[in-house]
């Protein structure tokens, strides 16, 4: 299994700064819009910033990470929509600081396993659950997201991509579609607590070095 990082901006300048001692001489270093790869003695890193593109995009001769730090550490306004079936978590984020917030919950059975007829009437009332649920998911993402829309320089999502599919075909979140980041992260049940460590994930760098 390869190697993968997910590094802050916090720490990225040092984790860079330990890989090119260790393949000295970096000989380039390859800026592409969705990518920095800098390619050393024995070895590469590629680097996958968050919210590409990159502006500056190119080789350099060496190790230039300026660019990519730059780009990292930049503050950003993001809106994070967490869902998992009969949970919920939205916020709006300010480079780390959380300025807007609401977490709510809604009961969801597990799948019955008994067969026949109350298998049937059980999966009906599961499904009339799971569609109040993200109902809710998406009355609570429009009400604290789209007050920032002018602001938000992205919108990342969590949780269960199909729920989080579901929320997103709601006619409200439209506007806020366009604005939605590629990377889904991989949060638990979505709360406060996990809503408020979001931005050591959607803030990080991901680094794949490679012989």
């Amino acid at each position: 299994m390869s190697e993968r990082y997910e590094v802050p901006p916090e720490r990225l300048g040092r984790w860079l700064d330990r890989w090119a001692a260790g393949h000295e001489p970096v000989e380039r270093t390859e800026i592409r819009p969705g990518r920095v790869t800098f390619v050393g003695a024995g070895g590469a890193v590629d680097c996958d910033p968050p919210f590409p593109p990159l502006a500056a995009t190119g080789v350099h001769e060496g190790f230039d990470a300026a660019p990519l730090l730059e780009h990292a550490s930049r503050e950003r306004v993001v809106g994070v929509l967490l869902v998992r079936l009969g949970g919920h978590a939205v916020g709006v984020f300010s480079g780390r600081r959380l300025v807007a917030s609401k977490v709510g919950r809604r009961q969801v059975h597990g799948r019955h396993r008994a067969g026949g007829s109350s298998q049937q009437r059980f999966a009906r009332r599961r499904e009339g659950q799971a569609r109040v649920a993200l109902e809710a998911a998406a009355d609570v993402a429009a009400g604290v997201l789209l007050e920032y829309r002018l602001d938000l320089d992205a919108v990342v999502l969590g949780g269960d991509r199909r729920a989080l599919t579901e929320v997103l075909e709601d006619a409200r979140l439209r506007p806020l579609r366009p604005l939605v980041a590629e990377r889904v992260l991989d949060v638990p049940d979505p709360r406060l607590k996990v809503l408020e460590g979001t931005p050591d994930l959607f803030r990080a760098t991901v680094l794949l070095p490679r012989a």
